[in-house]
C-alpha cells in the first residue's frame, strides 16, 4: 500500500545521508520533498503540515545537527514522528476485560468489508481462545445474514439465527441473553451499512448502541477510499464515540492517505487491518511496525509471528537437523515452501525482511515471485518420490519427462536445481550470516 511513499521517501534520505553535514537548508529541502510525498499520498493537508513542523523543530535542534551522523537522526526523527501520527502501540488492542458475554459492534458505510471483518474477527479471536457469537442485525439486506450465516460455518463460529422481520435492537439483545447462557464470552454484533447523514440509520445504530453497551464500536473503512474514509470515520465518531478503526483492503495499492490521517483527524486509533480475502487475513495494528515498513526497515517482528503461527515447529526441528547434516532434498523444499505459502503472499513477506523492498524494486518487470514459486511446485510435483528425495540421479531422459508432466522447460528444470544447489550451500551458513547476505541469498533465489 505504502510502495509509492516509500520510494520516494527513500530518495530523499539518500540524499540526507550523502551529506556530511546537515543545515537548516538541505533540511528545509528535504522536508518540501516529505511533505509533496504525502500530500501525493492522500493524507490530509493538515496532518501533513503538523507533522512538518514537529519533524523540522527536532531536526534543526542539536539532537540532529550535532550528531555525528545527522543524516541517520533526521531518518530517526521521522521514523518517531510517523509512529506518533499513527498511535501509541497499547491503545491499537482490543478491550476485551470485561466480564463476559463481552459485545462488540462494528458499524460503517455499506460496501466498506463489515460483515467480511466481523467473520474474520470472530476466527481471530477463536485463535486466541476465544468462544464468539455471530450476530446479524443487518435486517435490511437479507444476503448480509445469509453472508455471515455462510462465513460462520467456514471458520466454524456459531452465527444468531437472524430472521429479515426482526428488529435490530430486540435481535441484540436476545442475541446478548443467550451468549450469557451458553457460555460465549464475545458477541460481534454486524449492524446494517449506513450513511453518516442518514438521521433515522443513525439514530437506530445509536439505540443500538446504548442497549447493548458495546466495549469496542469499530468503524470498518475502506483503505482505497483515502481521505473520503476518514471524513466519514469522523462523522461516525461524532455520533457514536467510536473506539477504534478496521482499515481494510491495506493489501490494496491504494495511497495510504488514509491510514496515515485517521487516527489525528478522528482522535481514535487504527486497532485492526485486513490484508487479504482469506478469512485469516485480519492483523493487529501496530503504529511502530508500519511506521518501520513505510520508511523501508521491513517488519521482522511480525514476519517471526508470522512464522510461528504457520510453521510447524517439530517439522523445523527435522529441518534444523538436516541442513545440518546436509541432506535437505527438494522434498523437503516442498514441504516448506507449502508452509510459507500459509504465511500468505510472498511478495508481503518478502518486504518485512529489511531491504527486500529495494531489492524487489531491482526486480520489477522480471516474473512474479508467486509464479515462479508456483512452477518451482509444479517440477518437483511432477518428479517421483525417488527424485525428490535425491536429485543427483535426474538425468536428461528424466528431466524431459518432468518438463512434459510439469508444463515447463528442461532449461526451467536445470536452473531449479542450480538454485537449490546453492540454497542448500547458504543455508549450512544461515547461522553465522548477517541480514546482508539473507537478503543476497532471497534475491538470487527470486531472481
Amino acid at each position: 500500500m505504502f510502495d509509492s511513499l516509500t520510494d520516494k521517501l527513500s530518495d530523499v534520505f539518500k540524499k540526507l545521508k550523502g551529506q556530511g553535514k546537515l543545515s537548516e537548508r538541505n533540511i528545509d529541502d528535504a522536508l518540501k520533498e516529505v511533505r509533496l510525498s504525502m500530500l501525493e499520498a492522500d493524507v490530509n493537508f493538515r496532518v501533513v503540515k503538523a507533522f512538518i513542523k514537529a519533524v523540522k523543530e527536532r531536526a534543526v535542534g542539536t539532537e540532529v545537527m550535532k550528531s555525528l551522523t545527522p543524516g541517520q537522526q533526521f531518518v530517526k526523527v521521522v521514523h518517531e514522528e510517523l509512529i506518533l501520527l499513527l498511535g501509541e502501540e497499547d491503545e491499537t488492542s482490543l478491550n476485551l476485560s470485561h466480564r463476559p458475554p463481552v459485545p462488540l459492534m462494528v458499524v460503517g458505510l455499506q460496501g466498506s468489508g463489515k460483515t467480511t471483518t466481523c467473520g474474520k474477527l470472530a476466527l481471530m479471536l477463536k485463535k486466541q481462545k476465544r468462544n464468539p457469537l455471530l450476530v446479524p442485525a443487518d435486517v435490511y439486506r437479507p444476503a448480509a445474514i445469509q453472508q455471515l450465516k455462510t462465513l460462520g460455518s467456514q471458520i466454524d463460529v456459531e452465527v444468531w439465527d437472524t430472521q429479515t422481520d426482526d428488529e435490530p435492537v430486540e435481535t441484540a439483545q436476545k442475541a446478548l441473553d443467550y451468549a450469557e447462557k451458553n457460555g460465549f464470552d464475545i458477541v460481534i454484533i454486524d449492524t446494517a451499512g449506513r450513511l453518516h447523514v442518514d438521521d433515522d440509520m443513525m439514530a437506530e445504530v445509536e439505540e443500538l448502541r446504548n442497549t447493548t453497551e458495546p466495549k469496542e464500536i469499530l468503524f470498518v473503512a475502506d483503505a482505497m477510499t483515502g481521505q473520503d474514509a476518514v471524513q466519514v470515520a469522523k462523522a461516525f465518531n461524532d455520533r457514536l464515540e467510536i473506539t477504534g478503526v478496521v482499515l481494510t483492503k491495506m493489501d490494496g495499492d491504494a495511497r495510504g492517505g488514509a491510514a496515515l490521517s485517521i487516527r489525528t483527524v478522528t482522535q481514535k486509533p487504527i486497532k485492526l487491518v485486513g490484508v487479504g480475502e482469506k478469512m485469516d487475513r485480519l492483523e493487529r495494528f501496530y503504529p511502530e511496525r508500519i511506521a518501520s515498513r513505510i520508511l523501508g526497515m521491513g517488519d521482522v517482528l511480525s514476519l517471526i509471528e508470522k512464522a510461528q503461527e504457520n510453521y510447524d515447529e517439530n517439522k523445523a526441528r527435522a529441518l534444523q537437523k538436516k541442513i545440518a547434516k546436509d541432506s535437505f532434498t527438494l522434498e523437503d523444499f516442498l514441504d516448506h515452501l507449502q508452509q510459507l505459502k500459509n504465511m500468505g503472499p510472498l511478495q508481503d513477506l518478502l518486504e518485512k525482511i529489511p531491504g527486500m523492498s529495494q531489492q524487489l524494486k531491482k526486480m520489477d518487470g522480471q516474473e512474479d515471485p508467486e509464479k515462479h514459486l508456483a512452477r518451482v511446485e509444479a517440477i518437483i510435483h511432477s518428479m517421483t518420490k525417488q527424485e525428490r528425495r535425491n536429485h543427483t540421479i535426474l538425468n536428461a531422459s528424466r528431466k524431459r519427462r518432468i518438463a512434459r508432466g510439469s508444463g515447463t522447460s528442461v532449461r526451467d528444470i536445470n536452473e531449479l536445481l542450480k538454485q537449490f544447489v546453492e540454497m542448500r550451500k547458504m543455508m549450512k551458513k544461515m547461522q553465522r550470516m548477517g541480514m546482508g547476505k539473507l537478503r543476497q541469498m532471497m534475491g538470487r533465489f527470486m531472481g
